[in-house]
């Protein structure tokens, strides 16, 4: 009985698998066709998203913003809830 599921399942699987492109068979070369980045991509709001909750003037320690380009980066994103929102993402900042 498995050998039928094992055949089966490759019989299945595999023109899914075969129409899909093998990347990474070379590490040293960019794929051909592969997309590339030629601007970094940020909306008119980049900057009030990137640096909500933090308050002005910006802290020098993120000065590397500005050479953030496409990377992704968790830092303009929620986090977690509660009391570790310290910059408001979830729910406004109240000050104590």
């Amino acid at each position: 009985m498995r050998a039928y599921l094992v055949v089966i399942g490759a019989l299945v699987t595999t023109p899914v698998l075969a129409a899909y492109p093998i990347a990474g068979l070379n590490p040293a070369e960019r794929p051909a066709g592969a997309p590339t980045i030629k601007e970094p991509a940020r909306g008119a709001d980049w900057e009030a998203v990137f640096f909500k909750g933090v308050a002005k003037p910006l802290p020098a320690s993120l000065s590397w913003s500005r050479d953030q380009g496409s990377w992704y980066t968790p830092f303009n994103r929620p986090g977690m809830p509660g009391r570790f929102d310290i910059r408001g993402w979830h729910t406004p900042v109240t000050k104590k």
